[in-house]
C-alpha cells in the first residue's frame, strides 16, 4: 500500500519552522539528490496550492528506523538549497506516517487487552454505584450489613481500576512518544486505532504519562488516574455516610470506624 502525506511550508499543521517552498524533485542535480530519498519513497509532487507538496512512500510498518535526513546529505555541498530543503520536507513527512505506523504496531495489542478490563472496571463500578444507593432503602438494622457489601465493591472496583490502569499507562507513553516525534497536529489518537480494530473506546479514561509516575499518584484521591477518580468517589460516598451517622447519634459509623 502506498501512503501519501501532504506538506506545505510550514509542514501542513507541524508547526515547524518556515522554510521557502521546495523546487521540484526535478532540481539542478537530480541524480545526486536521489540517492539521498528515504528507502521508501516514492515521488514528491505539487499539491493542490502552490505551497504544499505531497509525499508518496511505500507502506511504512513501524519496525524501520526513524527516518532522518542522512547525515552526507548534511555535509553534502553540492546540494541547493532548494535541494536540501526538499529533503528536509520529504523526511519530515516520512517520520510523521513511520511515527502514526509504529504507534498502530505497538498499541494494538494492548488496545485489545485493554478492552475486556475497561468493561471489567465498568461493571464493577455500576456494582459499587447500586450498592451505595441501596442504603436509601436499607433498613436501620441492616446498615451493617450493607457496610459490608460496600467495602466489597469498593475493592472489587479498586481492583478493575488498578489492572486498566496498568495497560493504561503504557498506551498514555506510546501516544506521548508519537506526538513528540509528529508533534500535536500530526497526532494519531488512540481512540482513532481502537475503532480501526473494531473497538469502542470513546469513554475510556486514559490520563497523561505523568500521572501514573508523579508524586501525587502515591497521594489518596490526588492525581487522575482511574484508581485516583475512583478514590474521590469512594471517599465522598463514605463521607456521607458519616455524616448521616453523626446526625442520627450512631458512633459506630464515624469516618474512622468505616472499613
Amino acid at each position: 500500500m502506498t501512503h501519501t502525506i501532504p506538506l506545505k511550508t510550514p509542514l501542513d499543521d507541524t508547526r515547524l519552522p518556515h522554510r521557502p517552498a521546495p523546487a521540484a524533485t526535478t532540481a539542478t542535480a537530480p541524480a545526486d539528490m536521489a540517492r539521498y530519498h528515504h528507502p521508501l519513497f516514492i515521488r514528491a509532487e505539487p499539491g493542490r496550492f502552490a505551497s504544499r507538496v505531497t509525499y508518496s512512500f511505500r507502506a511504512f510498518t513501524g519496525l524501520e528506523e526513524q527516518p532522518q535526513m542522512p547525515a552526507e546529505a548534511l555535509r553534502d555541498r553540492t546540494l541547493t538549497r532548494e535541494q536540501s530543503a526538499a529533503l528536509s520536507h520529504e523526511y519530515d513527512a516520512a517520520r510523521i506516517l513511520w511515527s502514526k505506523a509504529r504507534l498502530r504496531r505497538q498499541a494494538g495489542p494492548l488496545l485489545k487487552k485493554a478492552a475486556p478490563l475497561w468493561k471489567a472496571w465498568t461493571a464493577a463500578h455500576d456494582q459499587m454505584e447500586a450498592t451505595f444507593r441501596e442504603f436509601w432503602t436499607t433498613e436501620d438494622g441492616r446498615w451493617r450489613a450493607q457496610l459490608l457489601r460496600l467495602t466489597d465493591a469498593e475493592r472489587a472496583a479498586q481492583s478493575a481500576a488498578e489492572a486498566f490502569d496498568e495497560i493504561a499507562e503504557n498506551l498514555s507513553r506510546l501516544a506521548e512518544e508519537q506526538i513528540r516525534v509528529a508533534g500535536e497536529s500530526d497526532d494519531l489518537p488512540l481512540r482513532t486505532i481502537a475503532q480501526e480494530l473494531g473497538l469502542d473506546a470513546s469513554d475510556w479514561h486514559i490520563a497523561w504519562p505523568g500521572a501514573y509516575t508523579s508524586a501525587t499518584a502515591s497521594w489518596r484521591g490526588f492525581g487522575d488516574r482511574l484508581i485516583d477518580r475512583l478514590h474521590k468517589e469512594i471517599d465522598a460516598q463514605r463521607e456521607r455516610l458519616a455524616e448521616v451517622a453523626q446526625l442520627a447519634g450512631d458512633q459506630h459509623m464515624t469516618p474512622r470506624a468505616l472499613p
